[in-house]
C-alpha cells in the first residue's frame, strides 16, 4: 500500500506550475514509487493569485502565511519555489518542523546561508533535495551511465554554455531576478548553477576557478506589475531602479581529476531562449547535449572503426533508457516539464526506503561555494580556490 505523503508548496509562479504539474503527474506514469502524494496547500502572498492558482493547478486549499503552513502537523513535504532571499528562513523552520523537504535551486543567496541550512539538515533525518532537474533529463542521465560505464575514458574538457534572453532590451523592468538583495546573484545563481551542478554530477568536483561578469544595463523601470504566470515578465512604470546583479558571467575551472572546464550564463544572448549546452571531451570519446534538443544526445567513440568513426544521435526515447519505460512507446518524445516528475519520483523513493536523495542539501551547497568562488574571483581578477561546503 502507498504512504500518502501531505505537500505544502511555496510559491505559485513558474517554478510553482512547474512543480505542481509533477505532484499530479507522478503517481500516474511512476504507480510503484510507494507513494501517493496528497496536493493539500499551496502558499503565496497573493491572496487572489494563490487562490486562483489552487484551483487551476489542483491544490485542496491555498495559504498567504507560509510560516503556519510549515507548522502544520498534516504536511509531510514542504517544497520551496520562492525567491532565493526566503530559501534559508524557509528551508530551516521546515527541517525544524520534521518535514522533508525540496528546494528549489539554489540553494540558499550566498554559501554563508547554504550552510546555515546544511548544519540545520545534518541534524535531521529528513530527506532534502535541490530542484536541479536538468539531472532528470533522460538523455542527461544516459550521458552519466556511459561515462560511469566507462565509454568516454579519461575526462580531459568540460565546456557548457547556459544563454537566454529575456533581458535584453533595456525598457525590460526590474524584476526581483536583477535584485541581488532578493536573488543573490544573476545569471550566475539562476542558469550558472545549473551547469555548476551536471558539472559536479558528470565529472567531479571543482578545485579552482578564475571568473569574470559584467552588467551591461545598470538602470531599468520599476516594476508596475508581474505576470504570475511566467514569474520574469511584467510592465515598467516610470520611476527607475538600479541593476544589482550581473548580466553575463564567465569562468574557468580545473577540476580536482585534472580535466579543464569552461563555463558561460548569460541573459544577453540574442535569439537564445533556453539554450542549455555542454559538452565532455574524454581519451575515449566525447559526449554533447543541447537542452533545446533534449531527447538527443551526441555521442562519439574513439574506439569505433575508423571508416565509421563520428558523433552519432542517441534518440533518448527507448523503453531502457532512464526513465522513459514509464512513459511513451519509442519514437513518443518527452519534454522540459518531466523533468519535475521525475525529479519527484525519485525524491519519493528516497524517502520509501529511507536512502540519500540526490541532490541533497550537501550537494546544494557543494554548487553554492563553487558560486561563490566565482564572485569572488570576478572581483579580484585571480584564481580563487573553491572554499570547503
Amino acid at each position: 500500500m502507498a504512504k500518502q505523503l501531505n505537500i505544502g508548496l511555496i510559491g505559485y509562479s513558474f517554478m510553482g506550475k512547474a512543480h505542481s504539474n509533477a505532484f499530479r503527474k507522478v503517481s500516474m506514469f511512476f504507480p510503484d514509487t510507494g507513494v501517493e502524494p496528497v496536493m493539500k496547500v499551496i502558499c503565496g502572498r497573493n491572496r487572489e493569485a494563490v487562490s486562483r492558482a489552487a484551483a487551476q493547478f489542483g491544490w485542496e486549499e491555498y495559504a498567504t502565511n507560509w510560516r503556519r503552513v510549515v507548522a502544520r502537523e498534516d504536511i509531510d513535504v514542504v517544497d520551496i519555489c520562492s525567491p532565493g532571499n526566503m530559501h534559508k528562513p524557509m528551508a530551516i523552520e521546515a527541517l525544524k518542523a520534521g518535514k522533508h523537504v525540496i528546494c528549489e535551486k539554489p540553494l540558499a543567496n550566498n554559501l554563508t546561508e547554504a550552510k546555515e541550512i546544511l548544519k540545520v539538515a545534518n541534524r535531521s533525518d529528513q530527506k532534502t533535495m535541490v530542484a536541479f532537474n536538468y539531472r532528470r533529463v533522460p538523455a542527461v542521465a544516459l550521458a552519466r551511465q556511459l561515462i560511469q560505464e566507462g565509454r568516454i575514458g579519461q575526462i580531459y574538457h568540460w565546456r557548457a554554455v547556459y544563454l537566454q534572453d529575456w533581458i535584453i532590451d533595456p525598457d525590460f523592468p526590474l524584476v526581483w531576478r536583477l535584485e541581488k538583495r532578493l536573488a543573490g546573484s544573476g545569471p550566475l545563481g539562476d542558469l550558472g548553477a545549473h551547469i555548476v551542478d551536471l558539472a559536479l554530477h558528470l565529472v567531479g568536483d571543482i578545485d579552482t576557478i578564475v571568473g569574470a561578469d559584467t552588467t551591461f544595463i545598470k538602470k531599468r523601470p520599476r516594476v508596475e506589475s508581474i505576470d504570475a504566470s511566467l514569474g520574469a515578465k511584467g510592465g515598467g512604470g516610470k520611476r527607475i531602479g538600479r541593476v544589482t546583479v550581473e548580466d553575463a558571467t564567465l569562468f574557468l575551472a580545473r577540476f580536482k581529476n585534472g580535466a579543464l572546464g569552461s563555463f558561460e550564463a548569460t541573459r544577453f544572448a540574442a535569439g537564445r531562449r533556453n539554450h542549455n549546452r555542454f559538452e565532455i571531451n574524454g581519451s575515449k570519446g566525447s559526449i554533447a547535449f543541447n537542452l533545446e534538443k533534449m531527447n538527443e544526445l551526441q555521442y562519439y567513440s574513439r574506439e569505433d572503426e575508423e571508416h565509421v568513426q563520428g558523433f552519432r544521435e542517441i534518440i533518448v526515447n527507448e523503453g531502457s533508457h532512464p526513465y522513459m519505460s514509464a512513459w511513451w512507446p519509442p519514437g513518443h518524445l518527452v519534454g522540459w516539464e518531466h523533468t519535475f516528475v521525475h525529479e519527484v519520483k525519485d525524491f519519493f523513493e528516497a524517502v520509501v526506503s529511507n536512502q540519500k536523495a540526490s541532490p541533497d542539501f550537501k550537494e546544494g551547497t557543494k554548487v553554492q561555494a563553487v558560486l561563490e568562488a566565482v564572485g569572488q574571483s570576478a572581483k579580484s581578477k585571480r584564481w580563487v580556490k573553491v572554499p570547503r561546503a
